[in-house]
């Protein structure tokens, strides 16, 4: 979730013969010495016919549009693919796409409609590998992308470039010779934090009113409370007279199991889930708890939220809106608290607002330890597959291999976790000494996404939605990029880091003593990295039976959490607490937690792999 997100990636390699044939587009093929600042950069408008010309030299011939159905559990757009990332794989590959997002039309209800249908689109993108994805393959609903050697013919940087990520498909999946897909956020890179400049969680506030109000020592997550209400204090209405609040929670990334929103404070004490079981589990040790024990920071989150609600700080539309509806409160300065860098700054943090010192920064607490998760050579758990009944199956590969090379990666990397770069040459270009750097358009459209509109020649419509909308993430963006050797993420480049800062930055680094957030928590040694290893066996699923059961468990929980957080008082709250455990047990909970602790030790095997 989306979480969204995340940061760091890629690889090498000179497009192969295949990619070449291709042309142009807005590729990273130049490097002219260009102005490290132009407002809107003139570039050469590309032909799409003459781009998508049938060869003659035995490529692929993109004469003919192709219009491919992309189901994705993870996005939260549906419709057709707009803007400039469209305009980039129409120019190049003659390609179109049209997303059907799970997310926005029933969650697991859809999946498994789409599932019964015996088709699921042309490119599939899972949330992760744990039933959906193997449910799948075992419905001959997914493509083997080693049939008539379509891999080896049309994925030649993904078998370069990231073989254990072929491996793993290949014997956790593929019985040992077989892949229906491809982790997410794949690196070259064997340790270390993969994150950017910021880390996945903050938490972050109002910089500004924080400071107001004497920035007072945090030590812990419940004194964010007391904080909090004395910042809306200061600022109860935005500039439109509308009402500020601390949280601002969305139901729509719950799917079918836990409230989603209430897992975060655990990745801020070095904890993460295993998804869709029972545990929480330690970056960095062999540890996990039951996370609907008494001192979870699943239990704990809901009594945070159950108790800002007590104090007016809890947003009262959490329990219908959508994500995009919190997006809009966040850019019209109704938020004071952001689980995540790419949440509550991306959407607030305006060149103007920042410059006059306003804006999301992290505020970290005395206890706090912050969740890495480290570079993973075998691809994380969410997987990007082609369907079964896929048109023309040569093109979506070599399309999808593309995504995996320096010049997508350049592109779009980070999609769904991060702000990706965008285009060459309007967002970002080449200066006279050979670095990336961000153009003085790309810094509008990166600080206020949604009201900066992309020139036409590039796309048109505004920035965030001609973004990459399938929610998935090639590699890494904090990954070198072997042709400029910084990495791909902009926030990450050497001119980036050295650019004037603005007010709000200035004072930010003057008091932290550091430039970043990741500098911060690897300064004071807070981080726990989480190895990303592979035990080299198929993994542990779960059968139908105890499938089933958890969903029911699943959805009792996640019903029940949402009652807990808007109880009207605490024994309505404590009530509720028992109501939930009492029947997850009547349930078979017991036999969840059985499987979950499986699960964990088979983490911590693979985890082994990599040490």
């Amino acid at each position: 979730m989306k979480f969204r997100r995340l940061s760091l990636l890629l690889l090498s390699a000179i497009m192969v013969f295949v990619l070449a044939a291709c042309g142009g587009g807005n590729g990273n093929s130049g490097n002219g010495g260009k102005a490290e600042s132009t407002d809107k950069p003139v570039t050469e408008a590309t032909n799409a016919a003459k781009e998508t010309a049938a060869p003659d030299d035995g490529a692929l011939d993109h004469s003919k549009p192709l219009k491919l159905t992309v189901f994705s559990t993870t996005a939260n757009y549906a419709g057709p693919q707009t803007g400039w990332f469209a305009k980039v794989i129409k120019d190049k590959f003659n390609i179109e796409l049209d997303i059907v997002a799970s997310n926005l039309t029933g969650g697991d209800t859809k999946i498994s409609a789409m599932m019964a249908s015996g088709d699921l689109g042309d490119i599939i993108v899972f949330g992760d590998d744990k039933n959906h994805y193997p449910n799948a393959i075992k419905g001959k609903l997914l493509l083997d992308w080693t049939q008539d050697g379509l891999l080896d013919k049309y994925g030649t940087d993904i078998m370069k470039q990231f073989p254990k990520a072929v491996e793993k498909a290949k014997v956790a999946f593929g019985g040992g010779s077989a892949v229906y897909g491809i982790g997410n956020s794949v690196a070259t890179n064997p340790s270390g934090p993969s994150e950017g400049k910021d880390m996945t969680w903050g938490p972050d506030l109002r910089w500004d009113l924080y400071q107001q109000i004497g920035a007072p020592e945090i030590k812990t997550i419940e004194d964010y409370l007391p904080v909090l209400k004395k910042m809306q204090e200061l600022e109860p209405k935005n500039e439109q007279g509308k009402k500020t609040y601390a949280f601002s929670l969305w139901s729509d990334w719950d799917g079918n199991y836990k409230m989603t929103l209430a897992k975060q404070f655990a990745n801020m004490l070095g904890y993460d889930e295993i998804p869709d079981t029972a545990v929480y589990v330690k970056a960095d040790e062999e540890k996990y708890y039951d996370f609907l024990s008494e001192d979870s920071w699943y239990m704990k989150s809901l009594k945070l939220y159950y108790e800002a609600n007590q104090m007016g700080l809890l947003d009262p539309d959490s329990l219908t809106q959508k994500f995009d509806d919190v997006v809009a409160k966040y850019k019209d300065g109704r938020m004071l608290f952001s689980w995540f860098p790419w949440l509550g700054a991306a959407n607030y943090n305006t060149a103007e607002r920042t410059a006059e010192g306003k804006g999301f920064a992290l505020v970290p607490f005395k206890d706090e330890l912050m969740y890495s998760t480290g570079f993973n050579v075998y691809g994380g758990n969410g997987i990007i597959s082609i369907g079964a009944k896929a048109k023309e199956p040569a093109r979506i590969m070599e399309f999808l291999n593309w995504m995996y090379t320096p010049e997508g990666a350049m592109l779009s990397a980070g999609s769904g976790t991060a702000v990706p770069n965008g285009p060459k040459g309007l967002t970002w270009d080449i200066n006279s000494n050979g670095q990336p750097v961000v153009t003085d358009f790309g810094w509008k459209a990166y600080t206020d996404q949604q009201n900066t509109q992309v020139p036409e020649e590039f796309g048109g419509g505004d920035y965030y939605y001609g973004s990459n909308q399938m929610n998935f993430s090639f590699v890494v963006p904090a990954m070198e990029n072997p042709e400029t050797s910084e990495p791909y993420d902009h926030n990450l480049w050497k001119t980036t880091l050295e650019r004037n800062p603005s007010k709000l930055d200035s004072d930010w680094r003057a008091k932290m003593g550091v430039l970043t957030a990741k500098e911060y928590f690897e300064k004071n040694n807070l981080l726990a990295v989480a190895p990303q290893g592979f035990t080299g066996k198929e993994p542990l699923i779960m059968d139908k039976t105890l499938e089933q059961k958890n969903k029911q468990i699943g959805t009792v929980i996640q019903q029940i959490s949402w009652k807990m957080v808007f109880a009207k008082n605490q024994a309505e709250f404590d009530k509720l607490n028992k109501e939930m455990h009492d029947k997850v047990n009547g349930l078979g909970y017991a036999d969840v937690i059985e499987f979950s602790v499986k699960k964990a030790e088979e983490l911590f095997e693979a985890r082994k792999s990599v040490k």
